[in-house]
């Protein structure tokens, strides 16, 4: 068995060798033709290229040394909240300003899987071990923007993301479904048992797993987003039912319905500032080119379909999926804001404090992950996108960036967000396994 599974290991090293020397010729040969090296722009309406040949470039994560830092425009100051947790990928603020901080990861079970990562260099681009699978709460009593108390709040869950409070009912959501635990408030443990009140379809590809919530201003209705479970519907439509889309429910699990569907990895999720429209921020296909498909930030329209996987960013038809559902093609609505190709837009908080100078007001902060299938990283930083009165006002621009050391290396990857009741904004830096903290100085 060990000399198959070396064998198999060498024969996967050797192909991805080939591919890699065929992608550096094709490198090569589009140099002359290429605008830029730099990362891609974003825009809100952007002119989209044909699909073309395919990359694959993993980040590998290098980590922080002490003292070091993302960096943030003047007038920002960036500190670190919190080092040393296990992949924290979601933040939480409670009403007395306790933070909770999911720590979960992509599980790679079984020998085939963990060689597929090790030798594609997927391992080194972020955790893909044992889950941590625990919630920690965070507490800065002073309010000095660093926390004298930390405590495991909630153990022994399956791959949490989402979490939401409402009245006295902390929300969960599992990889594979969602849970209510009673709190009080200012408890610094949870002990009782979740109850069950809503399955989920587990796992997902690559790392949609993530199960996100968020309540509505008078806590009636939550909603989930789950992501697809394939890159573009390739292992059948049967294996997508209740994915890649966002789920409306009651607080007691009833009245289950899809409230959008045809979004791809619908992960942070928001209130725009001042109205009553949900905003996502979703994580688009893979394995069309360096350019295509640009993931994006959207308001989500009640009963609406946005493309996947039949078509992107509106009614250009995936060559994949092609001739096969011509109607929902024709139902596709173009999404709000593009925020660039393969950049893992994960991350998605409006903010909604004055701390911040007058032109962060009630805009949107996005978390990016960062790219794998692209032949030069994207993402790795948090965009900013200016709105008024609701609507995106102008063009996404860096807020957070520094997370990158070289054409190989990062030092963390930036997901969740949150603002806290200070005004400062945090930001959950998962392969970092740190939390930064960013507030204004004037």
């Amino acid at each position: 068995m060990n000399n198959r599974i070396i064998l198999f290991a060498h024969t996967l090293l050797l192909t991805g060798l080939l591919l890699s020397c065929g992608q550096s010729k094709k490198a090569e040969s589009d140099e002359n033709t290429a605008t830029t090296t730099e990362q891609p722009e974003t825009a809100q309406s952007p002119d989209l290229p044909e699909p073309s040949e395919s990359s694959k470039h993993f980040s590998n994560v290098i980590g922080w040394k002490d003292g070091q830092m993302p960096k943030a425009p003047d007038g920002f100051v960036v500190t670190e909240y919190a080092r040393d947790l296990k992949n924290p990928r979601r933040t939480y603020v409670l009403p007395n300003g306790d933070v909770l901080v999911v720590e979960s990861q992509t599980e790679k079970k079984g020998v085939v899987k963990k060689v597929v990562a090790a030798v594609s260099g997927q391992a080194k681009a972020g955790a893909v071990g044992e889950s941590a699978n625990r919630i920690t709460l965070l507490r800065d009593a002073n309010k000095d923007g660093k926390p004298e108390i930390r405590e495991t709040f909630l153990a022994d869950l399956n791959q949490p993301f989402g979490v939401v409070l409402i009245g006295n009912t902390l929300y969960v959501a599992n990889t594979d479904g969602v849970l209510k635990f009673p709190y009080q408030p200012g408890q610094t443990k949870i002990t009782a048992k979740g109850t069950p009140i809503l399955p989920l379809p587990a796992g997902g590809y690559n790392n949609h797993w993530t199960r996100n919530l968020l309540a509505n201003a008078d806590g009636s209705k939550i909603y989930v987003s789950v992501g697809s479970g394939s890159n573009v519907g390739e292992n059948g439509m049967e294996h997508e039912v209740k994915r890649a889309a966002i789920l409306e429910i009651n607080p007691d699990g009833s009245g289950e319905r899809i409230y959008a569907s045809g979004l791809r990895n619908p992960v942070g999720m928001d209130w725009a500032p001042g109205t009553n429209t949900l905003w996502t921020a979703v994580n688009e296909r893979d394995e069309l080119g360096d350019e295509l498909v640009p993931d994006y930030i959207t308001s989500v329209k009640e009963g609406a379909f946005y493309g996947w996987p039949y078509s992107y960013f509106g009614q250009n038809e995936d060559p994949r999926r092609k001739g096969e559902r011509p109607d929902l093609v024709k139902k596709a609505i173009v999404p709000d804001v593009a925020v660039g190709s393969h950049t893992a837009s994960l991350g998605l908080a409006f903010y909604d404090k004055t701390a911040f100078p007058e032109k962060y007001r009630n805009g949107a902060f996005v978390g990016q992950h960062g790219s794998w299938n692209r032949s030069a990283f994207s993402g790795y930083k948090v965009l900013f996108v200016p709105f008024q009165n609701g609507k995106p006002s102008g063009k996404p621009e860096d807020f957070l960036t520094g997370f990158i050391a070289n054409d190989k290396d990062v030092f963390g990857r930036p997901v969740g967000l949150s603002v806290l009741p200070d005004g400062s904004l945090l930001v959950a830096d998962d392969a970092g396994n740190r939390i930064w903290r960013v507030s204004a100085t004037r």
